[in-house]
């Protein structure tokens, strides 16, 4: 039995290379933007120069102190900053909580490595916790955002001089205001962007008032 296509993309869409990309990206951004803000805190808040323990040290990390929150402040940020590359690299909704659960276990990883132990901290993971809660639910919003954004076919808007054609003859916006329309046929001028169906845009008879 003849094994069924599988749909146009997927493969790519799939392939381990591309997801270890994005992946290599958004964590770089993510740490990018992380020691931007941290760097800049240090350096304005406490006048002092930023070190590496501020990064990758879960101890620097308390709630007991107005530092631990600083940079509590700092990876929240971060995490709300980071929905812009998940936007442009990823733009599917429901592959954003992988990502986003992704990012923050390396960043567990890395911690852990570098302190050569477990964050022990409760702060430390609230802290995290709210951080992936807030990637998640903002990139998923960003991203079903642009996904539910009309598509043009072609043509200007109903104020431009033509908004599409009619078996090789010009639509009016007046013609479309009295009744004309489009419809889907068999016999199509196009196809859409799956590739699955044909459409051609045909025009309507317009109803007179008895």
């Amino acid at each position: 039995m003849p094994r069924r296509p599988a749909r146009p993309g997927a493969l790519k869409d799939l392939a381990p290379l591309r997801i270890l990309t994005q992946i290599a990206l958004l964590q770089l951004s993510y740490y990018l933007v992380a020691i931007i803000l941290i760097a800049f805190v240090s350096v304005v808040g406490t006048g002092q120069r930023p070190a590496l323990k501020n990064f990758f040290d879960w101890r620097e990390l308390r709630g007991d102190v107005t530092k631990g929150w600083m940079l509590g402040l700092c990876w929240m940020l971060d995490s709300l900053v980071t929905v812009i590359p998940i936007l442009l690299l990823i733009a599917r909704s429901k592959l954003v909580p992988d990502f986003a659960l992704t990012i923050h276990f390396l960043n567990l990883i890395i911690t852990s490595v570098y302190t050569r132990a477990v964050p022990t901290n409760i702060y430390w993971w609230l802290v995290q916790a709210a951080s992936a809660a807030l990637m998640t639910s903002v990139g998923i919003w960003a991203c079903q955002w642009r996904e539910l954004r009309p598509m043009a076919f072609g043509g200007k808007s109903s104020k431009g001089a033509q908004v599409g054609t009619s078996n090789g003859h010009a639509i009016e916006p007046g013609a479309i205001e009295e009744g004309e329309g489009y419809a889907v046929g068999s016999a199509g001028r196009g196809r859409g962007r799956d590739g699955a169906g044909a459409y051609e845009m045909v025009g309507m008879a317009s109803r007179e008032p008895a």
